[in-house]
């Protein structure tokens, strides 16, 4: 039977951590009548603990979807105990092989309280870090010598054509590349192309400097395989830029 009032509840509590959580967020109910979507969610929710160990039991019959500008998705759900709140988990990324999920840790959810300003600040801390990342490293095993970055260090990886590659880890990082010439491919990795040497560097320098207004430091992952550890990299002369980069189960 439709639950109108929990229905309200659920909506209303994911619209308001959408527009607590940092950077752009949208919030989608999905009613009982939205089977498909349900289905899908159920079998994407990208946790091997609590909120798999929920739906197992309880099948959803109703979720709120919160949607980041960068794609990224999570999903809240009721929580079925005596201790009240929601129950929020990351959204797997659709369709992909299951070699995109080797060596990475799901990033499971997390329980919530009733106060939503409360639960965004929470998601914020933890889930949203932890979701970051995996995804940063479901892209690099998509694209094998992309180093995936991390929440406080974007990693600028050398590529054969002497470009620079990287896959950032939030959106203020994916903002400061795309406003710096790095260009999103249909992968989510952002290029930067190495035709013009000085512009490139013009650029890289500019990048270091911008993420590091945001407390995000930026290494470049040279041929050798060593990370240089600067927060404002400095690019090699062109030679050293034409080198040969080193190298989920749900």
């Amino acid at each position: 039977m439709y639950d109108h009032e929990n229905s309200e509840r659920l909506a209303s509590y994911a619209d308001i951590v959408a527009g607590e959580l940092p950077g752009t967020w949208t919030s989608t109910y999905h009613s009982p009548e939205d089977k498909d979507d349900l289905a899908e969610l159920t079998d994407r929710a990208w946790d091997l603990d609590l909120i798999a160990a929920s739906l197992a039991e309880h099948p959803l019959q109703h979720a709120a979807t919160l949607s980041r500008s960068d794609g990224a998705q999570l999903v809240v759900l009721d929580r079925h105990d005596d201790h009240g709140g929601f129950l929020i988990a990351a959204v797997a990324p659709r369709a992909l092989p299951d070699e995109a999920y080797r060596a990475v840790r799901e990033p499971n959810g997390i329980a919530l309280t009733d106060d939503p300003f409360l639960g965004a600040e929470t998601v914020a801390g933890d889930l949203l870090a932890r979701y970051d990342t995996a995804l940063a490293q479901v892209r690099h095993n998509l694209l094998g010598g992309v180093q995936p970055s991390q929440p406080e260090r974007v990693v600028l990886t050398w590529q054969h054509d002497g470009s620079l590659a990287a896959a950032p880890v939030g959106e203020q990082a994916a903002e400061v590349l795309a406003a710096n010439g790095f260009v999103q491919d249909q992968s989510g990795i952002y290029r930067l192309s190495g035709d013009d040497t000085q512009a490139q560097a013009r650029a890289v320098r500019e990048t270091g400097h911008q993420l590091d207004a945001h407390g995000i430091g930026t290494a470049v992952q040279h041929p050798s395989g060593r990370i240089a550890p600067t927060a404002t990299p400095a690019v090699p002369p062109a030679s050293a830029a034409t080198g040969t980069p080193a190298s989920r189960t749900r």
